[in-house]
């Protein structure tokens, strides 16, 4: 029996270096094992750090371009009102001619004191005249006696003043001017005293 010990000894005298080698290499492998586990956790890590980053590079991208997109919208539509508005005014810049004609036509029947249908008839046609003028936006330009002003403006001569009040303004107005919307179509010739 002692044979049999010294037997179970000497085997496993020369069985433990193996063991213990492979003891070692078990721990080798369990190192290694947690240091591959380690980096492809780490690189799934920056895989999905790399993810989130382009995510909030295009959730920027497509901000900027929803807001873009709304700017341009934006502008297409006030230049359309602001193309609507103005889209007859050739048109309405070439009637200002008739409208100085019918003035005067107004200014020469007010002098005439018979009441006729034809007189009736004219002051209906300018009244409609007038209105037509307005629907489109087209406004006179206040002159007479008014501060001169050179945007609204275009002074022809200077008259002496027949009043202190009237040094500086307008004293008679040879053109009316007349807005289109807030835009001067035509600039009002007038004389100023001085």
């Amino acid at each position: 029996m002692t044979e049999d010990k010294a037997k179970v000894n000497e085997e496993l005298e020369n069985e433990m270096p193996e063991i213990v080698e492979q003891q070692e290499d078990s721990a080798q492998n369990k190192k290694d094992s947690k240091k591959d586990k380690a980096h492809k956790k780490s690189k799934a890590e920056e895989q999905l750090e790399q993810a989130e980053a382009d995510l909030l590079e295009l959730k920027d991208r497509q901000l900027r371009l929803q807001a873009e997109f709304d700017n341009y919208r934006k502008r297409t539509l006030k230049e359309r009102m602001e193309l609507m508005k103005t889209a007859n005014e050739s048109l309405l810049i070439s009637i200002l001619p008739v409208i100085d004609d019918f003035d005067r036509a107004m200014q020469t029947l007010d002098l005439d004191e018979n009441e006729s249908h034809v007189k009736t008839g004219v002051k209906l046609i300018y009244s409609k005249f007038q209105e037509f003028l307005k629907q489109n936006g087209v406004k006179e330009i206040e002159a007479k006696e008014q501060s001169f002003d050179t945007d609204l403006h275009e002074a022809i001569t200077k008259i002496p003043a027949p009043s202190e009040e009237l040094k500086g303004k307008i004293v008679d107005v040879v053109q009316k001017g007349y807005f289109l919307n807030d835009k001067v179509i035509r600039f009002s010739k007038v004389i100023i005293g001085e």
